[in-house]
């Protein structure tokens, strides 16, 4: 299903040397800052090559991060942070807000910024393997796993590392609440779409499947809620991608717990479970458009194109038929004008994020080299600074080729 997902763009950054000139004043010290020039430019190649898998994102990752807490750990076991964090400078673009680069220096703003990056790395990997032809359990397996991963390394940065930040988040940048928290949620409503793709194609139980639908459907509404006081001309886009997603789950929602209703001999109120799944259904092809006419940040995902969208249209059109006519010759139900409240809750399936942990400090970072780093050679202005005055060349990422759309995330 290529383009079934809205993506924002990955971060950008401005080289960094870690030429720590004086400071470093032992060979072991070198050679840290050495490694951490070349592990940091690896991690981001790592971020547009095509053939990174989630292992070499890992190990990519494990290897900077590894190193780059001997910038932010005490190992002089006297103080609460390390000496060094505050003495080099980074540079970041926020996915939402252009090329214009915020500045702070502060291993930690590091850290999170490039911990972000991963995480958004990872809903673009799911969203290119997800894209494939005849998408195996396996791959359909690793889509759900880095959707669920994603969410995770979100939720440890916004509860275990931003608030550590001497300088906070400005509005509408990456690290402030509102737009971390719309990527969590996401990226959980996404690895419960592959659930409810997989839920259909087995054929099970249709109240299972309508209550996995209405979770999701529910996720996406607190996602679009959760940007309501964003600048539109930043959040319109996404916003309006959330928001297809929630009606055209709604309309899932409502189209199985339609089949449950008329299981349960309920058929004039399956048929208006029916009739509110078709109204929910127009209501998200009207925002596909409605999308595809917004001008933001990102890729254009093209969900109405794909067979899944399309053959929920179907599906409801035809079981709306087959209750009309059951009601007709049966039942002889009054249709109510209400349509059946969607009570329903998940008991399997809800897509839970992955915790994320940071590697172990590096081995290369004992106290003894730690010793070795004479703040008193360097420079003296070492507090934390931020500036937006700087623009960042956009990061070049690999095309999403269409590919001939099976209609379901797994087969």
């Amino acid at each position: 299903m290529t383009h079934w997902f809205h993506r924002n763009p990955l971060k950008s950054t401005a080289p960094v040397s870690f030429n720590l000139y004086g400071v470093a004043s032992s060979p072991a010290a070198n050679k840290i800052c050495n490694d951490l020039r070349t592990t940091r430019a690896r991690l981001l190649d790592m971020f547009t090559d095509a053939t990174c898998t989630p292992e070499i994102m890992k190990k990519s990752s494990d290897e900077y991060f590894a190193l780059l807490q001997g910038f932010i750990l005490p190992l002089d076991g006297t103080t609460q942070e390390s000496k060094l964090r505050f003495i080099q400078n980074f540079k970041w673009t926020d996915t939402l807000q252009g090329n214009i680069a915020s500045a702070q220096q502060d291993a930690i703003f590091e850290l999170v910024s490039m911990a972000f990056n991963v995480a958004i790395w990872y809903t673009k990997f799911a969203s290119r393997l997800a894209g494939k032809e005849n998408v195996t359990e396996d791959e359909a397996k690793d889509v759900h796993k880095s959707l669920k991963t994603a969410a995770g390394i979100f939720k440890t940065l916004k509860e275990t590392h931003i608030p550590r930040l001497i300088t906070p988040a400005e509005k509408g940048r990456d690290l402030e609440p509102r737009v971390i928290d719309t990527y969590i949620v996401q990226s959980q409503a996404e690895a419960q779409e592959v659930t409810i793709a997989r839920a259909i194609e087995l054929k099970h139980n249709a109240s299972l499947i309508a209550a996995l639908a209405f979770e999701t459907a529910n996720f996406y509404q607190k996602a679009d809620h959760t940007l309501n006081t964003l600048d539109p001309e930043c959040s319109s886009k996404w916003k309006k991608y959330l928001q297809l997603k929630q009606h055209f789950y709604m309309a899932y929602a409502h189209c199985y717990h339609g089949q449950t209703l008329l299981a349960a001999d309920k058929c004039g109120e399956a048929i208006r479970s029916l009739q509110e799944a078709e109204k929910c259904y127009s209501r998200a092809e009207a925002l596909c458009k409605e999308y595809r006419q917004t001008k933001g940040p990102g890729s254009t995902a093209k969900p109405s194109e794909q067979l899944f969208f399309k053959k929920l249209g179907s599906f409801i059109k035809n079981t709306l038929e087959k209750c009309q006519r059951e009601n007709g010759f049966i039942y002889f139900h009054k249709v109510p004008a209400e349509a059946p409240a969607l009570e329903l809750k998940a008991s399997y399936g809800l897509a839970e994020p992955t915790p994320f942990e940071l590697p172990a400090l590096s081995a290369q970072c004992t106290p003894e080299v730690y010793a070795t780093f004479d703040l008193t050679r360097g420079p003296k202005d070492d507090k934390p600074k931020a500036k937006h005055d700087e623009e960042i060349k956009p990061v070049k990422e690999p095309d999403l080729k269409p590919q001939t759309d099976t209609g379901c995330v797994v087969s």
